[in-house]
């Protein structure tokens, strides 16, 4: 049979387990709040350590604290920043009360190891008490903000440096396949050629834009209210210890966090999580997109376009031998649209924020830690286990771009638009392709369509083959570049 211990607060008394580091404040939340199942994100709660961590340091340099209980507390919060004692943060992550919960919980964990470290019995707050020590000086409202901007400014950087990771990869395709020429396609019709690696140069362009969008949006999450206690204006907490604490969080993390100018702007205002949101969807739609491009390419085998072939990486039906599905863009499709979702999940929250407070930041921590968190995964997954292994299938491109009659377009600045028009109709009606036509009508020689239809005439700017065709058929025409 489980051992407790009596705890008490402000409704009256509740058994805790004896073995339990958290306290009755932490099981009052976990019994009102258990709705979703997911605990709160791990990187909110080694922040959130660090600012305890920051807090007792600045409390005992400003005098508040006794170096003992600074000490116990600073060393069970580092304990915690590293992972430790992770099984006993139980409270939802949806919660009321602005994140007011998880601060407590924190407050009480901190409290029962430093007691511990101490020398005491968990549950003994004469030794070192959750709110009277461990919260000294601070409150909810500064120190939860601070947390989830420390955390999303390390997910930030992880996940720019994953989507580095997929530029890096889209452009080795890019110069894998730059003498691939292939249809191009405008409205899934046949538009102009390309080269393969035209599309993935331009796969990699987004990606890189959106690289150097998080990468730079990072410095937006660096100015942190820490010492405005409840609305931001530092009631309760010292001069000498505001200007401290900032500084002992910057020596822990390693950040370039800097006290805000007004902190009471950032306790009410959560605009900045929706910034950030913003970039992070923007991100998860060039991803959806790429996806959706690599499946519709490389659809087949048989049936489709088939002009890439994408890495297997399982069988793909449980009653059709031999089937292999594209799973890695459908993964990378999926987790792009939560996203996406989570996106007008967190502008609802941030926009739901009432006078000096936002009380829905645990959504919004939940939502953007989170899809931060996938993001980044999906980037490097879709990279290693996708983009690095597309093949070219190099007869199928040349196949559809000969079966088209796109190629008649280069010939327009030459002969005009309507009989270039008429040369369609006409290869179209025979079931002939452009090729034949002009050769059967005398247009071209073989050498010279060559000059026309060679891959870096049809792929730059300028008029194809002006070069080697000028006043061959009649119009004295230069690429404009030459």
């Amino acid at each position: 049979m489980t051992e407790h211990r009596m705890e008490k607060d402000l409704l009256g008394e509740l058994p805790v387990p004896a073995q339990a580091y958290y306290g009755v404040h932490t099981l009052r939340a976990a019994q009102n709040f258990a709705v979703s199942g997911c605990r709160v994100h791990p990187e909110l709660l080694r922040a959130l350590a660090e600012v305890k961590w920051a807090a007792a340091r600045a409390n005992r340099q400003a005098g508040l604290l006794t170096a003992n209980i600074a000490d116990a507390v600073s060393a069970a919060a580092r304990e915690v920043a590293r992972g430790q004692l992770a099984d006993q943060f139980i409270v939802d992550a949806l919660q009321g009360g602005a994140g007011t919960s998880t601060n407590m919980n924190m407050n009480e964990v901190l409290a029962n190891r430093a007691i511990e470290l101490l020398g005491g019995q968990k549950g003994d707050y004469r030794l070192v008490h959750p709110l009277n020590h461990v919260n000294m000086s601070q409150s909810t409202n500064d120190t939860y903000p601070t947390a989830l901007r420390i955390a999303a400014i390390r997910l930030v950087l992880a996940l720019s440096d994953a989507m580095a990771r997929l530029q890096g990869a889209l452009q080795e395709k890019e110069a894998q396949f730059a003498g691939v020429l292939k249809l191009g396609r405008t409205e899934l019709q046949d538009a102009l050629p390309v080269t393969l690696g035209q599309e993935f140069g331009a796969y990699a362009e987004a990606v890189a834009r959106d690289r150097w969008r998080l990468y730079k949006v990072e410095e937006r999450l660096r100015q942190i209210n820490l010492g405005g206690t409840a609305v931001g204006t530092g009631l309760n907490a010292p001069r000498r210890y505001i200007y401290q604490v900032v500084e002992e969080l910057r020596q822990i993390t390693g950040l370039g966090l800097a006290r805000a100018e007004n902190p009471v702007d950032l306790t009410q205002n959560a605009d900045v999580f929706a910034e950030v949101s913003g970039l992070v969807k923007a991100a998860a739609v060039n991803l959806a997109k790429i996806a959706g491009d690599l499946m519709l390419l490389a659809a087949g085998p048989a049936g489709g376009l088939a002009e890439i072939n994408l890495p297997p990486r399982q069988a793909g039906s449980s009653i059709m031998p031999g089937k292999v599905n594209p799973v890695i863009p459908e993964m990378v499709t999926q987790a792009a649209w939560q996203v996406m979702g989570a996106d007008q999940v967190i502008c609802q929250a941030c926009a739901g924020g009432r006078l000096e407070l936002n009380a829905f930041l645990p959504l919004v921590a939940h939502n953007l830690l989170h899809g931060l968190e996938i993001l980044a995964k999906t980037a490097q997954i879709f990279a290693d286990k996708c983009v690095r292994g597309i093949t070219a299938n190099e007869q199928r491109c040349r196949r559809w771009l000969e079966e088209s009659h796109v190629l008649v377009t280069a010939l327009a600045p030459y002969i005009g638009y309507e009989q270039a028009a008429a040369l369609a109709r006409r290869a179209r009606e025979q079931h002939k392709t452009i090729k034949e036509i002009v050769l059967e009508s005398g247009l071209l020689s073989e050498e010279e369509w060559h000059a026309l239809a060679a891959p870096r005439e049809l792929t730059r700017p300028g008029i194809a083959g002006a070069r080697r065709l000028a006043g061959r058929l009649g119009k004295d025409l230069k690429r404009g570049d030459e």
